[in-house]
């Protein structure tokens, strides 16, 4: 899906002297940053551009002046024999005003930039935020938390040091180069000549050596996200590290990958870093020979150099002129690193923001607690009747992979109200089939209806508005208990949140907090029990007051004495709903309208408990084995 914020232009953006030879794909993502900061914040570059060619022609009038010092003041003035300072002091004055001037429009340019770089990374990090908010759950199936958690930090801020610091010197050093330039071939173009065959020198030593660096930035950046990702990884098990005794082990394996981040940032920036010294030696070998080239015009008594002899404040000017000519080369070989490291992490950030959407072509919706159909608001016609939950599966294949079929030939009948129970071994399919029915994942043939409508018809959001899930993993927000509760039903008040917990038994436990309901939870939960957070994760379904519910092994954290207050919580939460219940106990088995025995993706048996029991099969097997 294209976004109207980011122009995938693939035209090659031109580069300023001194930087490396890009490639198409980074001259591309260059010039689509660029054209992002001139969309949003295109009046304020105007006046960066105006303030910088201001900055730039007071700075040139400075050096020019020092010919005019020479030549129209200094030296008459040694020869007079009475001589006057006045007009000296008034050129000085004049020229003080102009410096003045130039100072103004530099901080002027640089409040601006500053100004530009940070509303860039705060839309930047909103629009790939509200990508990441849109991506299927592949996705991220894909991709490290860490990885992506580098992309908003370390590549993200890459891209500010290159707009605050990079943007602005670009600009500021074309500038001077056409106006240094063409000061220098108004003055002598001999020495011109010499100053453009040390600046093409510089160019290519620069050339070559970010050529060089390229490689290693990019994997720089590959191991900053490595490392991001096992820090974030350690911190998340550090429980499983510390029952197993593995600290050292840990420590062990990041050493590996932090000193491969050490080994990639001192190989680029070794490169990198040696270009300034390089470009500074050859700036004065330009002096030096620019003020040799320059005395021997001076002081030539051939005649066939008349025409070229120079006075010496032209000499001294033209000197002051080449170090404006090449030092623009200096700053930018200076910004060398924070370009080839922007280069690089545009293209993640932009990976990330170019990312494909979950797709979504359904039509159906729900208004009222009714189904009905239209692509939006003013085409939607009544065509269904009222959300019951009744979820049926036809000859279902599903692989998250082509290679890799996990279910095959699945069939289930329901009827609204039921209570589905689905059991087996590990790898199984039992959480794919709920993944199936929100819609994580889509299915390769067969049909999924939900109240007679194929769920590939209905839009995600009102699919999934319809069920509450509980997962076996419990995730808590950083907030109240209330907040928490409520993040199944944003308009539930605080009385419904309330009534769900009292409902599935938490209210008992939350009263006992030190601040009940108002009580802050950071870290996940970290200050409950494994059980205390799974009631919560239940309470929050509870409040969505939903007509499918979905319980993905609920009870799996909470003891015995708490699995039977939740299971009555939730039979009454049951009542009226379709449920669909992955669990490995057999309390949340027992009673189940259809118990669906799977085996490596197939159903092997399906009825109620009494009857697979008479099968004497797998279930009944399981159920002597003591689990399910």
């Amino acid at each position: 899906m294209r976004q109207p914020s980011f122009d995938r232009g693939s035209r090659g953006m031109g580069q300023p002297a001194g930087l490396p030879k890009a490639t198409k794909q980074q001259r591309r993502v260059m010039l689509r940053l660029f054209t992002f900061v001139m969309r949003h914040y295109r009046f304020s570059i105007i006046t960066v551009l105006a303030c910088i060619v201001v900055s730039s022609l007071t700075s040139l009038a400075s050096t020019l002046f020092t010919r005019t010092l020479i030549d129209d003041y200094i030296i008459p003035l040694t020869q007079a024999a009475n001589p006057q300072y006045a007009s000296l002091l008034q050129a000085l004055v004049r020229l003080g005003l102009v410096l003045l001037l130039g100072v103004a429009a530099s901080y002027a340019y640089n409040r601006l930039m500053i100004n530009v770089s940070q509303g860039t990374m705060l839309r930047l990090r909103k629009h790939i935020f509200e990508r990441m908010e849109q991506l299927p759950i592949s996705y991220f199936d894909q991709h490290s938390h860490g990885e992506l958690m580098s992309v908003y930090t370390n590549d993200v801020d890459s891209l500010r040091q290159m707009i605050s610091t990079a943007m602005a010197q670009v600009f500021s050093s074309v500038i001077t180069i056409v106006a240094t330039f063409t000061s220098m071939v108004v003055l002598s173009v001999p020495l011109t000549i010499v100053s453009i065959l040390i600046a093409a020198v510089m160019v290519y030593t620069t050339t070559r050596l970010g050529q060089w660096s390229r490689g290693y930035f990019r994997t720089q950046q590959e191991s900053l996200a490595s490392v991001n990702g096992f820090v974030e990884e350690m911190m998340t098990g550090q429980k499983v590290v510390k029952v197993f005794c593995h600290e050292q082990q840990a420590i062990a394996q990041f050493q590996i990958i932090n000193e491969q981040l050490r080994t990639s940032a001192c190989s680029a920036n070794r490169i990198a870093n040696i270009v300034m010294p390089v470009n500074a030696n050859l700036s004065n070998l330009g002096y030096v020979l620019i003020a040799v080239v320059g005395a021997t015009l001076c002081l030539s008594h051939f005649s066939f150099l008349d025409s070229l002899t120079l006075t010496l404040g032209t000499i001294v000017a033209f000197l002051q002129l080449n170090k404006s000519f090449t030092q623009p080369i200096s700053h930018v070989s200076q910004q060398i690193n924070s370009v080839l490291n922007a280069s690089v992490g545009a293209e993640r950030v932009f990976a990330l923001a170019d990312a494909e959407p979950e797709a979504d072509e359904g039509h159906w919706t729900v208004t009222d607690g009714v189904w009905t159909a239209g692509a939006d608001d003013e085409q939607r016609t009544e065509g269904g009747g009222p959300v019951q939950g009744d979820v049926d599966f036809s000859h279902v294949d599903f692989g998250y992979t082509p290679e890799r079929q996990v279910l095959f030939d699945v069939n289930i009948n329901t009827q609204p109200g039921q209570k589905i129970a689905f059991v087996g071994g590990t790898g199984a399919g039992k959480t794919t089939i709920i993944n199936l029915i929100n819609r994580f994942y889509d299915i390769q043939s067969g049909t999924i209806l939900y109240d007679g409508i194929p769920i590939a018809d209905i839009r995600k959001s009102a699919l999934r508005r319809s069920m509450s899930i509980v997962l076996q993993e419990t995730h808590l927000f950083t907030g109240t208990v209330l907040d928490n509760i409520r993040y199944g039903s944003l308009h539930a008040t605080d009385d419904d949140c309330v009534r769900a917990a009292q409902l599935v038994g938490a209210h008992d436990f939350i009263r006992r907090l030190a601040n009940g309901y108002h009580t802050i939870l950071q870290g996940d939960g970290g200050n409950l029990s494994a059980g205390e957070r799974q009631l919560l994760a239940i309470a929050r379904a509870a409040v969505a007051n939903p007509p499918v519910l979905i319980l993905d092994e609920a009870t799996s954290s909470v003891d015995t004495r708490t699995e039977q207050l939740v299971q009555r919580g939730m039979d009454s939460l049951m009542q009226g709903r379709t449920t669909f219940v992955i669990a490995h106990r057999l309390s949340t088995v027992r009673n189940a309208d259809q118990i669906i025995v799977l085996d490596h993706g197939r159903i092997a048996e399906h009825g109620t408990h009494d009857e697979l029991l008479a099968l004497r099969g797998q279930y009944f097997q399981l159920y002597n084995g003591g689990e399910l």
